[in-house]
This record gives C-alpha cells, sequence and structure tokens, in this order.
C-alpha cells in the first residue's frame, strides 16, 4: 500500500469520525428556539380545545393540540411565520407571530365557534338542529368573553343591552327584564331549564333570586320553544345555565374563582365555583357573597338602595352507559332595600329580606332509537320573603311553598319531523300572605302537556309547538258579597300554538314568519289583592272575575349570515283580545295615603321593530349596532299601554388585538311621550361607556380581567320603567373590574 493511498484512507476515516461526531453532537445555531409552548382555547367559554391543528405555513410543520389544548414546537428559527390553526367545531385562525429569543416561550391562540351543517346534521360547540337554532345562538345568546364583559349587579343589569330588552326596576336590586315591553310573569326566568321560583313576576320591588356572576351561558328563547315552559308566547323565555347538576363526567378537576367590584355603589362580591370527578360520580360546588351599598347618581345619593347577598349550592350525579342522575340543592340569601321620597312612597324607604331554598333532582336516560333521551325532573323550593318598615314592623310578608316536575322525551327522524320533544309537566303552589296584606292564602295547580317538532322541506325549515294548560286557583277565605267581587275557586283551561318558518334564499341569506296564540292565566295577586302593599307605594285592588289573558302574535324576519357580517331584522305585532294589566286610578287610598292601583282586562295591541348588526371590517376590528322599539296602545283608544320602553340601542366598536379586547360604545334612547294616564314621560339620552378585556394563560390557568367605564361623562339620564326616577337618575359614572380565574387539571 503506498503512502499516498495510505493518506487516502486515513482521510476517509477522520472525515467519518468527523460526520459522526457532528451527527451525534449537532452544534447549537444561535437562532433557533427550542421547546416553544403553545395553547388553543375557546374564544367565548375559555375551555382548552383537544385536536386542533396547528399548522406553520413557510417550514409546512403541523402539530396537534392534546386534551388541555396544548401543543410543543420542538425548535424553529426565528422569523416570521404564518400559523394556520383548525378545528372542526370552530373557524380558521391565522395569525403572524414574529419567532425571537426575546420573547415568552408560549402563546395563545383564540378559537371562535361555528357550525358546520351538512344536511340536517350539525358539528357545533353548542347544540343546534335547525336554522332556527343557528339564529338564535347569534342573536339571543350571551356567553363567556361577552358574558364576562356584561356582567352586573342583577340577571337583569347583565341583559339590559340586548335587542329587543329592557329593565324594570324600582332602585337597583329588585331589577327584572321586560321583553318587547312585556313583563311580569309573561317573562319566564328559568335556571337549568327548571322555573325559578320567587315573586318577582309580581310587582316591581320584588328581587330576581338569581346571582348572574357563576353563569356560563344566558338564553333569550322566543318562538315556538317558549311553549316547552310556558304558554305564554308572545312574551319569552330567560333560561340562565350553570349545570348545577353535572350533566358530564369530566376526567378532570375544573371551576373557576372570581371577584367583582363597581365604584357607583361601593359593591364588591367573591365566587368560586368547582366540579370534580370520582369515579362514576361528579360533584359540583359554588359559593358566591355580594355586598353593595347606595347608589351613587350624578344628582345625590339613592338612599336605600342596598344589598346583600350570599348564595351556595351543591351537586351530584351519577353516570353509567344508560345516562345519569343528579341532585342538588341551592341556599340563596339577600337582603336589599326600595328606595323611598317619591309621591306615595314611605319617606325612607322599605328593606326586604328573602330567600329560597332549592332542592332539584333529575334523571337522564339514553337510548339508541327514536327516542334519543327521557328526562325526569322533580323540584321542591320554599320562598319566603318579608317586608320591613323602618320602625321594624312587618309590613307584608309572603310564604311559598312549591313543588314542580315535568317528564320529557327527545326523538330523532320521526316521519316528517327530523327531531322534537313532548311531554307533561305539572306545578302545585301554597301561597301564604301575612302582614298588612289582605289578599286571600290560595293554592293553584297547574298540569300541562307540550309538543315541539321541527322539519326541512328543500329550502324550507319549520318548527311547531302546542300546550295544553289546565289551572286551578283556590282561595283559602271564600266570601261572595267581598267588595271586590266574589273570591272563590277558580279553574282555567286554556291553549297556546306557535309556528315559524324559515326559507333560504341563499346560502347566507334567510328569511322568516312566525304566528302565535299566546294565553296566560290570572295570577293570584291579580285575582284576589285587596290592600296596601307598601314596598310597591301602592294600594293593589284585584278583579277575581278575571279571564285568561289571550292573544295572536305575528313576526316576520331576516338575517344574513356570513363570516364576516351578521344581519338581523324583525317586525312583530302582538294582537291582545283580552290583556291583564294593573292601571294607576286617579284615586288615593285615605287610610294609607297609597295611589289606588286596579286590575283590568282590556284590549291592546303591542307592535315594533328590532335590528341587529355585527359587522368584523378585518380580524381586529368590529362594529355592531341593535336598535329595538315597541308601541303599546289599548285598542279602541287613544290610551298608550303603561311602561313601555321607548325607541333605544346601542353603537359599539371593538378592537381586538391576540388576549386584549378594547371597546367603546354608546347606549340612547329616545324620549317616551307614549304613556298611560298618570303616568310620567321620560327624556331621551345617549350615554358612553368603555370596556377592556384581556386573557392570560399559564398552563392549566387561564386569567381573564374586564375592566368597564359606564356613563363616562356622568351624564343624567332616565330609565322610563323605573319606578324611581321622579326623584333620581340613573347611576352616574361607574367602574366594574371583573376577575375570574379558570382551572383545569
Amino acid at each position: 500500500m503506498t503512502i499516498l493511498v495510505r493518506n487516502k484512507i486515513l482521510m476517509f476515516i477522520l472525515m467519518l469520525i468527523a460526520v459522526s461526531a457532528a451527527a451525534v453532537y449537532p452544534s447549537e445555531k444561535p437562532n433557533v428556539i427550542r421547546n416553544l409552548q403553545g395553547v388553543v382555547l375557546d374564544n367565548e367559554t375559555n375551555e382548552f380545545i383537544p385536536g386542533a391543528v396547528i399548522r406553520i405555513v413557510e417550514m409546512n410543520k403541523i402539530y396537534s393540540s392534546n386534551i388541555n389544548g396544548e401543543f410543543l414546537i420542538p425548535d424553529i428559527e426565528q422569523g416570521v411565520y404564518t400559523f394556520e390553526i383548525h378545528h372542526l367545531a370552530y373557524l380558521e385562525s391565522v395569525v403572524k407571530i414574529e419567532i425571537s429569543d426575546k420573547m415568552v416561550k408560549s402563546f395563545v391562540f383564540y378559537l371562535v365557534p361555528k357550525s358546520i351543517e351538512i344536511n340536517p346534521v350539525v358539528v357545533t360547540d353548542y347544540k343546534s338542529f335547525s336554522k332556527f337554532d343557528d339564529l338564535q345562538e347569534l342573536s339571543n345568546v350571551l356567553k363567556g368573553k361577552e358574558l364576562q364583559k356584561e356582567l352586573g349587579l342583577t340577571l337583569a343589569s347583565t341583559l339590559k343591552n340586548e335587542t329587543g330588552l329592557a329593565i324594570r326596576s324600582m332602585g337597583p336590586a329588585p331589577a327584572r327584564p321586560v321583553i318587547r315591553g312585556l313583563g311580569s310573569d309573561r317573562v319566564l326566568i328559568s335556571e337549568d331549564g327548571n322555573k325559578t321560583v320567587d315573586l318577582s313576576s309580581s310587582s316591581p320591588d320584588h328581587a330576581v333570586t338569581i346571582d348572574p356572576f357563576n353563569l356560563s351561558r344566558i338564553e333569550v328563547i322566543r318562538g315556538p320553544k317558549v311553549l316547552l315552559k310556558t304558554s305564554t308566547t308572545i312574551g319569552g323565555v330567560v333560561n340562565v345555565i350553570r349545570e348545577e347538576i353535572p350533566t358530564k363526567n369530566h376526567d378532570h378537576i375544573l371551576g373557576s374563582v372570581g371577584a367583582y367590584n363597581e365604584t357607583a355603589n361601593g359593591g364588591y362580591l367573591g365566587s368560586m365555583f368547582i366540579e370534580a370527578p370520582l369515579d362514576d360520580f361528579s360533584f359540583r360546588g359554588e359559593v358566591s357573597k355580594r355586598k353593595t351599598f347606595n347608589l351613587v347618581t350624578p344628582k345625590q345619593t339613592l338612599g336605600n338602595s342596598y344589598a346583600n347577598n350570599f348564595n351556595y349550592s351543591f351537586g351530584t350525579s351519577y353516570f353509567t352507559r344508560f345516562g345519569y342522575i343528579g341532585f342538588s340543592y341551592r341556599d340563596f340569601d339577600l337582603n336589599y332595600g326600595v328606595p323611598g321620597g317619591f309621591v306615595g312612597a314611605h319617606p325612607d324607604g322599605v328593606d326586604i329580606s328573602l330567600y329560597r331554598r332549592q332542592y332539584n333532582s333529575k334523571i337522564h336516560i339514553t337510548f339508541d332509537g327514536v327516542i334519543n333521551n327521557i328526562e325526569v325532573n322533580l323540584n321542591r323550593v320554599l320562598y319566603r320573603h318579608k317586608e320591613f318598615e323602618k320602625s321594624g314592623a312587618i309590613g307584608a310578608e309572603f310564604r311559598i311553598l312549591e313543588y314542580l316536575g315535568s317528564v320529557q322525551a327527545n326523538h330523532s327522524k320521526l316521519s316528517f319531523f327530523n327531531n322534537g320533544t313532548f311531554g307533561i309537566s305539572f306545578e302545585h303552589r301554597d301561597f301564604e300572605i301575612g302582614g298588612y296584606v289582605f289578599t286571600t292564602p290560595a293554592k293553584a295547580t297547574n298540569l300541562a302537556v307540550y309538543l315541539y317538532e321541527t322539519a326541512v322541506y328543500n329550502k324550507f325549515s319549520f318548527e311547531f309547538s302546542a300546550r295544553y294548560n289546565y289551572d286551578s286557583i283556590d282561595p283559602e277565605f271564600k266570601k261572595i258579597d267581598s267588595k271586590i267581587g266574589e273570591i272563590k275557586k277558580r279553574t282555567f283551561n286554556t291553549y297556546s300554538l306557535s309556528f315559524s318558518t324559515v326559507y333560504e334564499l341563499t346560502k347566507i341569506v334567510y328569511i322568516g314568519f312566525n304566528a302565535s296564540k299566546s294565553s296566560r292565566v290570572p295570577t293570584i295577586e291579580e285575582l284576589y289583592s285587596r290592600g296596601p302593599h307598601l314596598a310597591a307605594y301602592s294600594y293593589e285592588i284585584g278583579n277575581p272575575n278575571l279571564e285568561d289573558e289571550r292573544g295572536i302574535g305575528l313576526e316576520a324576519f331576516v338575517y344574513h349570515k356570513f363570516r364576516d357580517l351578521y344581519f338581523n331584522l324583525n317586525v312583530f305585532r302582538n294582537d291582545l283580545s283580552y290583556y291583564i294589566i294593573p292601571r294607576k286610578t286617579d284615586e288615593i287610598n285615605l287610610q294609607t295615603f297609597l295611589p289606588v292601583y286596579q286590575t283590568y282586562g282590556l284590549p291592546a295591541l303591542l307592535y315594533g321593530i328590532e335590528n341587529q348588526i355585527d359587522w368584523n371590517i378585518n380580524d381586529k376590528i368590529t362594529l355592531s349596532n341593535t336598535v329595538s322599539f315597541t308601541r303599546g296602545n289599548f285598542k279602541g283608544s287613544e290610551n298608550s299601554l303603561p311602561q313601555i320602553p321607548p325607541l333605544k340601542g346601542k353603537i359599539e366598536a371593538r378592537y381586538n388585538y391576540s388576549e386584549l379586547t378594547i371597546a367603546f360604545n354608546t347606549e340612547w334612547a329616545a324620549a317616551q311621550p307614549n304613556v298611560d294616564l298618570l303616568e310620567e314621560r321620560t327624556s331621551g339620552y345617549i350615554v358612553y361607556n368603555s370596556s377592556f378585556q384581556y386573557s392570560l394563560t399559564n398552563e392549566n390557568l387561564v386569567h381573564n380581567l374586564s375592566i368597564n367605564i359606564d356613563n363616562i361623562l356622568n351624564t343624567e339620564y332616565r330609565n322610563h320603567l323605573s319606578r324611581v326616577k321622579s326623584i333620581l337618575p340613573e347611576a352616574g359614572r361607574n367602574f366594574r373590574f371583573t376577575y375570574k380565574l379558570y382551572f383545569n387539571y
């Protein structure tokens, strides 16, 4: 072997050694970032999204998120990259990110839920079977970050800017939603589908027994689905969802801790909920405490407008392959003040103390056939309510013991119908009254059967529902020659119908129509009231000869649903041949010096228009606008219905950048000159507000912070549906701080 050959062999061996060493010990590139972590979250609920696909366009590399929504990029060179994030149930997101050694080695992608329709099949983050569900989800649902931004002291204040809704109030605490000018029990309020038992529908001084802070979702239901819960189709249902009885057995612990503060009333709140699995069981617990002081207005402080609330619940479910069985208990305590100082009012106001103790049980059985599932609900509620004068004397006292139950079946494709629901329900109320209220105690029983169906034919979608009610109201003290008429047992047999259709003009434009026959049975108070109601500052006279309320509702709508634009226009007309309403007379009860309210059944007409627009100008800027108008009058006269909200709306601009959202909006209302006899007119107003939201994710934790500035210019304005508008305006400048920490382990 020559020296030259030996040298070539030696060089070859040395090269092999060098290449092997480079393979075993690769050199560190100074511009490579290692172990870059990310997480994919639901933009509305902040829940982790497993199975999301993350593609880096420039590298053509693909990663996927694990069960906790997390993914890992082992190494990536510094530079600007385009990330495409995909998931079947969410809109695609495209984000450009600059990767450098100065950045934090973790980031968050947010995905917006979407629905995908393949014939009758719908894949989505919410349960949707039809175009009606899509319309409902787009226009009448408050959830996730939007819900946190709108959180207020009460359910009504949280919903005040939703299309078609207004607030009836008598101070901050006793506020209740009004839909298209209709309040009282024409608007049913429910929790997880169960009717909320309190007295908020009977009088403006009575509060709704729901704390909105821990809700995951609020639905405003109108149309045929209303008949699954109530016979009054012209109103609606406000259903709040917290899943107090767990409906899913998660394989991890989840929950949240939160705090809330607002400056207009010096109020604060602390709250927590947790849900944890244990084998085939799931346990849920929740607790919150709120305290607010007197409300500060641009003129002065509204006396006796405080509120103190303590609220807790616990629930559990046992899961099998056939479904689940669950139980929950809720304890709601509230003490609050009703302001005084206006005509007929107690000079120092009235204090109210109430509680609600509720037991819920549910059995949910699933099937493989035409019947998808059967659900059985049984609830027991004890509600107690006392109204105190400033001397400490009890002016009024109410006690309700109520039992509610239902058996409901949901089916899939059945002949012409795509899916539907049918069931029966019952309700028994034992209503006792004390103090200086002279309405007779009474027992009320309701039995109902109902049906709801959907169908699709070519480009038409249909909904139909029907409900039959039997009601019995039996007063404890019967009297033939009462001053208000004969006090006797009353029975009612009523029915309600509702039909809707939607036609697909194009893939993104739809028109629709709804017709309904509505009914409502008079309440115990409307039938038998006689005497002073101190906290409401009224002397109330019922009418034991009232018939059932009834009428025909018509509605036409058009909506445009596209990725960057949502447009919805509704026109409605509710013609009631018999409308039950208490009207203020020009009389004063000389013993109590309170204005007299007399209950009548009169023909009435309500009509109006609603519009909502959401426009995504680009990936960062969104404009939205809502307008609501309702006009109501007594048929055959020039008199307007009382307590009808004026033309009102909201215009908002939002800027979204990664985890930060900044919004500025104006709430406005026109003057309300159309009032009933002896009702006060109100002027129009414009109020400016702003909000800031920021989210931060750290492993299994999501931090959400919201800061709202309401009434930035400290404008003096009055809510037409407020009973205290004659003495003081609404709240002045108000800073609201909301913090929520979500955890998932």
